[in-house]
């Protein structure tokens, strides 16, 4: 028998973590429903059964599911890997698209530059009405800085993303913030995609706004000054 043809490369892979139990996904996928031509979407679950598509799902979409080791960097890494598209595009379950999501992204695509694109930062009405201050302090952390967060859709060229390493799974958290500072010590730009993703607060109500305000700003402090530390060293050659 002859070989099987490889099926065509795609332009854009949306990959989405699922976790144990996870089922919050639909409205996600609703949106993506109107992704550009060219794509596909991959769902990488922790552990379960494989989900029927959803209804009226478009043909001209495919939807692959995987499944990988439970946590959130070797799904995605696992998503990565089995991706065709010249784009990987990460997104939480939970997220939800703002106005503009994706005629900002078809933007960003068209452009044709190597960088990790993300968006603004939103929280639902799920949790304590405070966290819109820490979505302020990301989308500045984000413009100022130039560290957004996994919950704010990295999207970047998949030849990039292997340059990087991929994220860390020996990492016990922040492999996406792990990830932004790898494409510091690599020189690729940051760019943002001027429109709105909005993500559940439920964090911040299980063990109360300040407590997880406060743990999530000491972990990343203590990470973001390793990373920098780190970067510095291989820049500068010292130890």
């Amino acid at each position: 028998m002859p070989p099987t043809a490889a099926p065509p490369p795609l332009r854009l892979s949306v990959i989405v973590p699922l976790g144990p139990g996870e089922a919050e996904e639909g409205p996600l996928l609703d949106a993506l429903r109107a992704l550009p031509p060219d794509s596909e979407v991959l769902l990488v679950r922790a552990a379960g059964e494989a989900r029927p598509l959803p209804p009226g799902w478009p043909p001209s979409l495919p939807l692959r599911q995987f499944e990988a080791p439970r946590g959130r960097a070797r799904q995605m890494n696992r998503g990565a890997a089995e991706a065709r598209g010249e784009w990987l595009w990460f997104l939480h379950a939970d997220t939800r698209f703002g106005p503009g999501v994706l005629p900002a992204l078809e933007h960003f695509l068209a452009r044709g530059e190597p960088a990790l694109g993300w968006f603004d930062l939103a929280f639902r009405d799920d949790g304590p009405r405070l966290a819109w201050l820490n979505a302020w302090g990301a989308n500045r952390r984000s413009a100022w800085l130039g560290i957004p967060f996994g919950d704010q859709g990295f999207v970047l060229p998949a030849e990039a993303f292997r340059r990087l390493g991929r994220y860390d799974e020996a990492a016990p958290y922040g492999e996406d913030h792990l990830l932004v500072w790898a494409a510091h010590g690599q020189g690729l730009p940051l760019r943002r995609l001027r429109a709105g993703l909005w993500t559940s607060a439920r964090k911040y109500a299980r063990l109360g706004w300040g407590a997880t305000t406060w743990l999530h700003w000491r972990l990343t402090a203590v990470q973001g000054w390793q990373a920098w530390r780190g970067n510095r060293r291989r820049r500068t050659g010292t130890r």
